[in-house]
């Protein structure tokens, strides 16, 4: 046998593995507190930076529309000045150009007020040595194309300087009457020109309505206040007013007629009639004089080649007006004017 006492020692045992996890030591309420704060000062910092850098954005979009509303303005200024040097430019002798092109009618660009102040300021220049009309319209308002007519006449007589109308495409109607203002007219050979009578136009909804079974409730005071209304008939009384005073006003247009062409009309009997002619055969039919382009009666008539133009331009400051609202309601204003116009 061994003895006992030269046995090894015993070895200690391994911890067991499925000992249990001491638990984490209590954080001191001075430590959480400092840890809450870290937390806020962190949250704010990140906050502020998000404002500050909103802000530098606002501001960069603030100066950039700045920046566009500065330009905005020095074209417009540009715009003006460019204006008034070529209003200026005219130096010598020179043939002073009006246009009359479109519709005629007080709030077109061939309106009475814009074709007037061209006509006065060319008239008032010394070194215009006459004034041409450059036509191309279809005609227009009667009161417009008399307003223009009755100014002719009246400078024509004050400053006594020649007044030539050319004809472009079409010389019709009111366009016509502003013509026979002049001391002669010219046209091309394939020109449309005459139309000399007078037109109402509207429409007539009261059979539709019928059938659809819609009434029209319609409220005056005075017989004729709904006069022309297109939801309502027409009675045979009111119809015969109506063309009364368009036949009045046709009236009116020929007496001008007479009066501008003088001797060189000859009347027919279409020549009033409303129909409308070429360039060739107007000439034969007394309504115009001779053919000829504006360069030719600026070099040959006038005996001035240059041509300055004064009719009256839209500037940038207009156009943006009528961009950002000015013509909101355009429109709807000619829609109502249209109801029974007459031209």
């Amino acid at each position: 046998m061994i003895p006992q006492d030269d046995a090894p020692p015993a070895q200690p045992l391994p911890p067991s593995s499925a000992a249990p996890t001491p638990a984490p030591a209590p954080v001191p309420p001075a430590a959480a507190h400092t840890l809450r704060t870290t937390h806020l000062e962190s949250a704010v910092e990140q906050l502020a930076d998000g404002l500050l850098r909103e802000r530098r954005s606002d501001r960069r979009w603030r100066v950039f529309f700045r920046i566009v509303w500065l330009a905005v303005a020095l074209a417009v200024l540009y715009a003006l000045f460019v204006q008034r040097v070529q209003h200026a430019a005219p130096t010598g002798p020179h043939t002073a150009l009006v246009e009359v092109r479109g519709e005629i009618a007080a709030d077109t660009e061939a309106s009475a007020e814009n074709i007037n102040a061209a006509l006065k300021s060319a008239f008032e220049d010394v070194n215009a040595k006459a004034v041409v009309l450059r036509i191309n319209s279809p005609g227009g308002s009667p009161v417009q194309a008399g307003m223009v007519y009755d100014e002719i006449r009246r400078l024509k007589a004050k400053h006594g300087k020649k007044v030539y109308a050319v004809v472009e495409e079409i010389c019709a109607s009111g366009a016509y009457y502003i013509a026979v203002g002049a001391d002669e007219v010219y046209v091309d050979k394939a020109s449309i020109v005459g139309s000399i009578g007078v037109l109402m136009d509207g429409f007539g909804f009261t059979g539709l309505m019928d059938k659809l079974g819609v009434e029209r409730r319609l409220i005056t005071a005075g017989e004729n206040k709904g006069m022309l209304d297109p939801f309502s008939p027409l009675p045979e009384r009111q119809r015969a007013l109506a063309q009364a005073m368009i036949d009045q006003i046709h009236q009116q247009f020929i007496a001008v007629v007479k009066e501008g062409r003088g001797n060189r009309l000859k009347e027919t009997p279409d020549t009033f009639s409303g129909l409308f002619w070429n360039g060739e055969e107007s000439i034969k039919l007394g309504l115009a004089d001779h053919t000829g382009s504006l360069d030719y009666v600026a070099r040959e008539v006038v005996k001035a080649e240059e041509v300055i133009d004064y009719t009256p331009k839209e500037n940038v400051a207009e156009r943006l007006a009528k961009r950002f609202g000015a013509a909101m309601g355009e429109g709807a204003v000619k829609a109502l004017r249209s109801l029974g116009s007459i031209r």
